[in-house]
């Protein structure tokens, strides 16, 4: 998981050299998934969407999955907490994609629908992102790689919710 040095040049046209990550740096899975996620961010803008982030995207396909349902039940399905879930479903709101309406029962719940341009971009969006998701995960087909991941993301929210750690 070791890099090599990176180089390039300064200004003064002489190389300049990026110093690899340490050890200690490299055996802390919070750096591992920190990386691993930055990757993602470059795939994901490079060749899914730019101006769509994945969260939005996430939140879109669980406005399509669990139309009616209001933003805050909504939240924890796609691991946002609930004050970003509201700021990003008012610039969904602004954009045309979702549309938020009160409910009839709680005016402080918002439920949510994706309109006809929400479907649209919806849909174009994701005819990329699995192609994005085939490419990461491809290769060895003895590992689910998502599966995994899943599983140590449940893993590593449980011991989150501990008080101390052994």
């Amino acid at each position: 998981m070791g890099e090599s040095p990176r180089t390039g040049r300064r200004r003064d046209d002489t190389p300049a050299v990026t110093p690899a990550p340490p050890s200690d740096l490299l055996a802390a899975p919070g750096y591992g998934a920190r990386r691993l996620y930055q990757a993602y961010l470059a795939a994901w803008n490079r060749h899914v969407d730019p101006v769509l982030t994945g969260p939005q995207f996430a939140v879109l396909s669980a406005v399509r999955a669990y139309p009616g349902s209001d933003q805050s039940s909504l939240a924890g399905a796609v691991a946002l907490d609930t004050s970003t879930m509201a700021d990003l479903c008012r610039r969904l709101e602004r954009r045309g994609l979702i549309q938020r309406v009160e409910s009839p029962h709680d005016a402080r719940r918002k439920l949510l629908s994706l309109t006809d341009e929400g479907k649209s971009v919806l849909s174009q969006v994701n005819r990329r992102a699995r192609r994005l998701d085939k490419a990461l995960l491809d290769g060895d087909d003895d590992i689910d790689m998502a599966a995994l991941l899943n599983a140590l993301g449940a893993r590593w929210e449980r011991i989150a919710e501990v008080d101390k750690l052994r």
